[in-house]
């Protein structure tokens, strides 16, 4: 998976746009699944973030490279708060409702109020991959942001070497709409992105099968 910050902002940069995008903060909602809890970050998370984070095999795809240092799992918990009083997005933690252990995360980035947009984003324990997991999660929180936050497009990005994260998005419905050619380049390796893309419409389609 991608990073949401958008793939050439740094961070100072991003910073700057933060008060221009919107005025009115927008607190993480707690959402439920039949097996999930998505829930507002909390500082205790941080050690199953470092965890998380510091797992080379669940880093292989990223942008970036895995955490070595624990103080970044404290810097990823006070973005999360800064996204959430800036009101550009919402970064959920989610956790097994059996037993309230912390799977990963999932989030909605970037938004624009006056596009209507956002970008989806998703990180979680290499021990539950294949359990869909991440497509329960993501669905809950697409419906949370269709319905909250009014979104007409969410878009997404992923490494073309990773087939089973595309294929997460598309069974919520999106649409892979092209490829960042060598856009990508981590301790020396170069890699390629597909662009993922949903819409309202399609969302509402993929939704009303889902329950039937």
């Amino acid at each position: 998976m991608r990073l949401n910050l958008g793939r050439h902002t740094s961070a100072l940069e991003f910073t700057s746009l933060v008060g221009t995008m919107t005025e009115v903060d927008l607190p993480a909602p707690h959402l439920s699944t039949p097996r999930l809890r998505l829930r507002p970050f909390e500082d205790s998370d941080a050690a199953a973030l470092f965890r998380l984070h510091s797992n080379r095999r669940v880093m292989r795809y990223w942008d970036s490279s895995a955490w070595t240092e624990p103080g970044r799992a404290d810097t990823f918990l006070a973005r999360c708060r800064e996204m959430a009083e800036a009101g550009t997005g919402t970064r959920l933690a989610v956790e097994r409702s059996a037993d309230g252990v912390f799977l990963g995360w999932c989030s909605l980035s970037r938004w624009n109020r006056e596009y209507r947009s956002a970008a989806l984003g998703y990180c979680y324990d290499d021990a539950v991959w294949g359990e869909g997991i991440a497509t329960e999660a993501a669905r809950a929180l697409l419906e949370w942001g269709f319905t909250h936050l009014d979104l007409h497009r969410v878009q997404s990005e992923v490494d073309t070497r990773n087939p089973a994260s595309a294929r997460v998005l598309e069974k919520l419905g999106f649409q892979r709409e092209g490829t960042l050619r060598e856009d990508c380049v981590v301790d020396g390796e170069v890699s390629d992105s597909w662009v993922y893309g949903l819409l309202r419409r399609e969302w509402t389609w993929t939704a009303s099968l889902a329950s039937r």
